[in-house]
């Protein structure tokens, strides 16, 4: 997938990773880039185009598909992190607002865009996971199973979409430099470092990005003796 002369949808554009991806885009070319969020109004990037939607509404995502008829690469790069415990109070609660965001509004985006990408010659999918995909943080449980179950749609998403030369990424990093985790004390990648090795490996037809060391060496250990996904004992 080339990004010059491209037509991307971002959710997610008015801040962090989303808005990163929106100056990546430009950068390289990119012939028109919708930047989506809840409020249109938080997008201040001058030469994007704002959308506004939520991506939680299946209205909303219904009636980007009929409007943005020219999209061949989708980001599907919005998401939330509510901090829960499996044991906290609120986990049920959490989990299903983090559901509904992390993968039910994917799959919207996914269902409703793949007959655009078909028209516009295959196209591509780009879902932003997390190396909590493998492996689960007690402080970030709830979190770390909708991206489990968000890498799992990647894959399937990926083997049925193939039939119509529709290219999908799965993401994979550790923690970003925004919002997300502004009480992170950890090592963080740059946003716009990882757009743009995300945007790279687009164009080199990959099917996935292991953004930094901490998402590789976690990786790999999943084929351990004891994979790393068991902890320690």
């Amino acid at each position: 997938m080339k990004i010059q002369n491209s037509v991307a949808l971002v959710t997610g554009a008015n801040r962090g990773l989303g808005l990163a991806f929106t100056r990546a885009l430009l950068a390289g070319g990119a012939r028109k880039v919708y930047a989506a969020a809840r409020d249109a109004n938080a997008i201040t990037l001058p030469g994007v185009q704002p959308i506004q939607l939520d991506v939680t509404r299946a209205e909303d995502v219904a009636a980007a598909a009929r409007a943005l008829g020219d999209v061949d690469v989708l980001i599907n790069n919005a998401g939330i992190s509510r901090d829960s415990r499996l044991f906290a109070d609120d986990t049920v609660a959490a989990l299903r607002a983090e559901l509904e965001t992390n993968l039910i509004a994917p799959l919207t985006l996914i269902r409703a865009f793949a007959p655009v990408l078909a028209r516009n010659g295959g196209g591509a999918v780009v879902n932003v996971l997390s190396v909590l995909s493998w492996v689960t943080m007690p402080q970030l449980a709830t979190y770390s199973v909708t991206k489990s179950a968000a890498w799992s749609l990647t894959n399937g998403i990926r083997n049925e979409l193939r039939v119509q030369h529709t290219q999908v990424l799965g993401v994979h990093v550790g923690y970003i430099d925004t919002d997300l985790v502004r009480d992170v004390t950890a090592p963080k990648n740059a946003p716009d470092d990882v757009a743009r090795r995300v945007l790279a490996a687009l164009e080199a037809g990959d099917d996935e990005v292991l953004v930094d060391e901490l998402s590789r060496n976690v990786r790999n250990g999943l084929a351990a003796e004891r994979g790393v996904y068991l902890g320690q004992r």
